[in-house]
């Protein structure tokens, strides 16, 4: 899997370009669906965190968080405890780096994480 991080707002993964914040969960590519959080907004600057409620890929050791181009996506103190109590690693990092990071892994490497990237702030 190719990910590029060409600019704020978008993401290009295996040649298909992405506006919207994304999931990949073994493998596979999903919109995030963050509605649910978008409640919250108010406590956080006006920023829709990542929060519990939201459909998290916690079947993985690992999960990758991509806070933004600039880093600026909140990450809920309530994700944090789950991630904790299911004994998953949480490698947070801003959405380029994130893309530097994941394209350093080995296939193998790969399969054990889950991703959540964020494409703007």
């Amino acid at each position: 899997m190719e990910i590029k991080a060409i600019n704020f707002g978008s993401i290009i993964i295996d040649g298909i370009e992405y506006k919207k914040d994304i999931v990949l969960e073994k493998g596979k590519i999903f919109k995030r669906d963050k509605k649910i959080s978008k409640k919250y907004k108010d406590e956080f600057d006006g920023h829709t965190p990542l929060t519990r409620e939201e459909d998290i890929p916690w079947n993985c050791k690992t999960l990758v968080i991509g806070t933004g181009y600039y880093g600026a996506l909140p990450i809920s103190d309530d994700l944090k405890k789950e991630a904790e109590e299911r004994g998953v690693k949480l490698k947070i990092l801003k959405t380029p780096d994130a893309v530097d990071f994941l394209n350093k892994l080995n296939e193998d490497e790969f399969k054990e994480i889950n991703v959540i990237l964020h494409v703007t702030c």
